[in-house]
């Protein structure tokens, strides 16, 4: 900076041979005295050392010499005045810079400094100069620290010591200096300053830490040029890149004071590349606990294989969150599934295992395996190339020892698969621009509390969110909204699936679905599933409905509250058990549903809201309570029931219904309203001994009559002569072709009505 050059300011004073009447002998004040015809003042033409210059005589005890030209004193500008002068004869004096300072209204400001530092000549003829910086700023340097109110000084130089000297003036100048300070005032240390060679050959990575130990608080200035770094850089002040740098994979750039993605992006010119630094540095580093990308959209070329951006790590434990910005693939063939098929052996006593796998080495760890016995959502983990082995993320109920799989490897925008294991990572505020081509997200293989909250997945071109391992543990999935791909395609027909849950302790709150094959398959217990809505879709008539939620583990222990569930349903399995048959388990039970919204439109009659699966023999349910919900069909017609056992692989034994627990739900349009215990109202208009009651319309899941709860008479039971009957029936339970019936057993033939209490399981 340079006022001179950028504003035209005018600080030279004239040369003292255009007329010493603008010198003055006291402040340079108007009305002064002047050296204009002074007796002690000469002019000299032809100094051998000067030129032109001033010959004065001192002849007081302070002999001054001030321009009496208002110079202009900015803030945020130095000035510099400087002469040089030599002793003729006589005594020799001292020197030094002198001024006079004037505010605004042209009045002297008091108290501040208005001297150089003395110089005393000490040789007659040695030419000696003499210079005095002056401005606003208390920094070191400045001789006259003036601060903001002086607007103008007068400005020359003092002789002192004794009289009698005789001393030769070159013109005095006065220049702008600011730029002896402009790096403190600017703020900013270039790394060039410190050995930086900015050709991307050269190491520049001591001088980027130089610079950053000498910055003190100001920023470090990246400039023009490309930097080399070949050992890892912290940088404990904040960055400016003009320039770029280039490392190698291993090597980290830390930016702990603008940790960013636009000073990332910045510093590498390649918003891929940039994203991939940062993620490596966040993953090294312990200042930030969060990637901020600031709403950045970054393009990616290929899945980022997150792990192997971070290099050095296999495991992490740390809370670490990356927010705030948009991914998206770039639709080229990087993305595009890979698949391959290949011969294995399945035995349950090896239940999470593939043998003999035929042609290993091509098959990924990550991809969907398909086939025979194969539950849904069944992943690779690991894979042993010399074993020819493979670890799959979920047992297979019903694989034959030998066949041919399918391996599908979905292509992810972020792919954690890689780490063992991460703990308490978060990703907040994104948006997985998907593009019905890439998938969102692949969780690592293990870990807990993995939390993606208030993000979008935009047409996922295969899945979501997707859990290969145990990295699901814990998960929080939060204010979401999925958005398929699969907008006009028939449920029965589509693909995609919103995530996918293999271990315990998930929650699922608040997220929002639209038209998946499927919004969640869960394996594993301890969920819970709240305020969730997930459709299928309201203009799909009566094709076939597919399952909104699947719960995959039979004894659960999962609660799925204040839904909206949405011409889908939810479906209870046991897929993923490698022996399906029941033979002294829990069976399915520790389940709740409850104050949840489920809607049907133009639904067929046969369709239900909470369809139970077994996928093997001697299943029963034990421990269920489906509580407080609303059950609506709507767009004509009705449907028959909201509940329904799927025995097309076996049925669910109804003997051994245990704590099942329905009541509380409202019911529209729906034919047979469901209740656990049911309480109804049974009259006789004629007399008769045993009166027969059907409760198949109200027993959940096609359960049996098989315990009455209570017998209350409603008015007077009279027998066939009209005289009152107080004697109780007995009941004989499980009666009827289906054990659905009731029969209630009097003393005599009876009339009458009474309130009867009913149940379809042992309570206890």
């Amino acid at each position: 900076m340079n006022k001179v050059i950028t504003d035209g300011v005018v600080l030279m004073p004239p040369v003292f041979f255009d007329g010493l009447d603008v010198w003055s002998s006291q402040n340079g004040t108007p009305g002064s005295n002047t050296y204009d015809g002074a007796t002690n003042a000469a002019l000299v033409p032809a100094d051998s050392d000067f030129g032109d210059c001033l010959e004065l005589v001192k002849t007081t005890a302070t002999q001054k010499l001030r321009y009496m030209g208002d110079t202009p004193v900015l803030p945020g500008c130095y000035l510099r005045v400087r002469v040089r002068v030599k002793a003729i004869s006589g005594n020799l004096p001292s020197v030094r810079i002198a001024a006079w300072a004037a505010d605004i209204n042209d009045n002297h400001v008091a108290g501040l400094t208005e001297e150089g530092t003395s110089v005393t000549l000490t040789t007659y003829g040695k030419v000696v100069t003499i210079e005095a910086i002056i401005g606003a700023g208390n920094r070191t340097g400045v001789d006259m620290i003036w601060g903001t109110t002086p607007v103008y000084g007068h400005f020359g130089l003092d002789l002192t010591g004794p009289d009698g000297g005789v001393v030769r003036i070159e013109d005095i100048s006065i220049t702008d200096a600011t730029d002896v300070f402009h790096r403190k005032m600017m703020d900013i240390v270039d790394v060039r300053d410190y050995g930086a060679i900015g050709d991307g050959v050269a190491d520049d990575s001591a001088a980027f830490e130089a610079a950053d130990s000498a910055a003190l608080g100001r920023t470090v200035l990246i400039s023009k040029g490309i930097y080399n770094l070949a050992s890892h850089v912290t940088f404990e002040s904040k960055v400016r890149f003009e320039g770029t740098v280039t490392t190698p994979t291993t090597v980290r750039l830390a930016l702990t004071r603008n940790f960013d993605l636009p000073t990332y992006i910045d510093a590498f010119g390649n918003e891929e590349l940039a994203l991939k630094k940062a993620i490596q540095a966040i993953f090294n580093f312990t200042d930030h606990g969060g990637l901020d990308m600031c709403g950045r959209r970054v393009t990616l070329s290929a899945p980022l294989d997150v792990h192997a951006a971070v290099v050095d790590k296999d495991t992490f434990a740390n809370r670490r969150v990356i927010r705030n910005g948009q991914i998206q693939d770039d639709g080229s063939a990087a993305w595009d599934t890979d698949v391959f098929t290949s011969s294995a052996n399945y035995a349950a006593s090896n239940k999470t295992q593939l043998s003999n796998v035929a042609n290993i080495s091509q098959i990924p760890v990550g991809s969907l395996v398909t086939g025979t016995g194969v539950g849904r959502e069944v992943y690779v983990t690991s894979k042993n190339v010399s074993a020819s082995t493979i670890k799959i993320s979920q047992p297979l109920y019903g694989a034959p020892t030998s066949q041919t799989y399918t391996f599908k490897r979905f292509k992810y925008l972020l792919d954690f698969s890689g780490f063992t294991t991460i703990k308490r990572f978060i990703l907040a505020d994104m948006e997985f621009l998907c593009q019905s081509v890439s998938s969102g997200v692949m969780l690592p293989l293990g870990g807990t509390s993995f939390t993606i909250r208030d993000c979008f997945f935009s047409s996922p071109g295969e899945r979501a969110v997707t859990s290969i391992g145990d990295g699901c543990s814990g998960l929080q999935l939060d204010r979401n909204q999925f958005l398929s791909k699969e907008q006009t395609v028939e449920p029965q027909d589509r693909v995609t699936i919103a995530f996918n849950v293999n271990a315990n302790d998930a929650k699922i709150r608040n997220n929002r679905a639209v038209r998946f094959l499927h919004f969640g398959v869960m394996n594993g217990g301890g969920h819970i599933i709240s305020g969730n809505h997930f459709f299928q879709g309201d203009s799909a008539g009566t094709p076939l409905r597919v399952p909104g939620l699947i719960l995959t583990s039979p004894n659960c222990k999962t609660t799925i509250s204040g839904n909206y569930v949405d011409n889908c349903f939810i479906e209870w399995t046991n897929e993923h058990d490698e022996s399906p048959d029941n033979t002294g388990s829990f069976s399915f039970g520790a389940l709740t549903i409850a104050d949840n919204i489920f809607t049907s439109i133009d639904s067929a009659t046969w369709f239900a809201f909470i369809v139970v699966r077994p996928y093997g023999t001697d299943h029963f349910i034990n421990g269920l309570n489906i509580s407080g919900n609303t059950f609506k069909h709507t767009g004509g017609g009705s449907i028959d029931r909201v509940d329904k056992v799927d025995a097309s692989i076996a049925p669910l034994d109804m003997t051994r219904a245990r704590n099942v627990m329905v009541i509380g739900n409202t019911f529209t349009n729906i034919v047979d309203r469901i209740s656990n215990p049911v309480t109804l109202s049974v009259s006789e208009a004629g007399a008769t001994n045993t009166w027969e009651v059907e409760l198949a319309t109200y027993l959940p899941f096609g359960g049996r009559a098989r315990t009455v709860a209570g017998v209350v008479p409603i008015g007077k039971i009279k027998n066939g002569s009209n005289a009152g009957v107080y004697t109780l029936p007995y009941a004989t339970v499980n009666q009827g072709p289906n054990a659905s019936k009731i029969k209630l057993n009097w003393s005599e033939p009876v009339t009458g009505t009474i309130e009867l209490t009913a149940r379809m399981d042992n309570p206890v």
